[in-house]
């Protein structure tokens, strides 16, 4: 969790198998202007790709027993009721 990859972080790097999982994490409050999704933007999307593929290249490019990377995001929204999480595998 939380791996400084160069000027880059993420939020979880995980196997499922042979891919390579990154996952990038978004919350919210119940008073927030927008929902945790809503705030993964292009902008946001771009620099975790970026930071996935300064990874890949240097880590993981030659590893044998990783076929692939793959992109999700989850939400995480906290409301009276207790936290509400969604994942979307695939997300970008």
């Amino acid at each position: 969790m939380n791996l400084r990859v160069g000027s880059y972080e993420l939020d979880i790097v995980a196997r499922d198998g042979p891919l390579l999982v990154v996952v990038e994490v978004r919350s919210r409050g119940p008073g927030s202007w927008t929902s945790a999704f809503g705030s993964l933007d292009a902008a946001k999307r771009r620099r975790v790709r970026r930071a996935g593929q300064w990874l890949w290249d240097r880590r993981y490019r030659n590893d044998a027993s990783v076929e692939r990377m793959r992109f999700d995001a989850a939400s995480v929204t906290f409301t009276p009721e207790g936290p509400r999480i969604e994942y979307v595998r695939a997300a970008f």
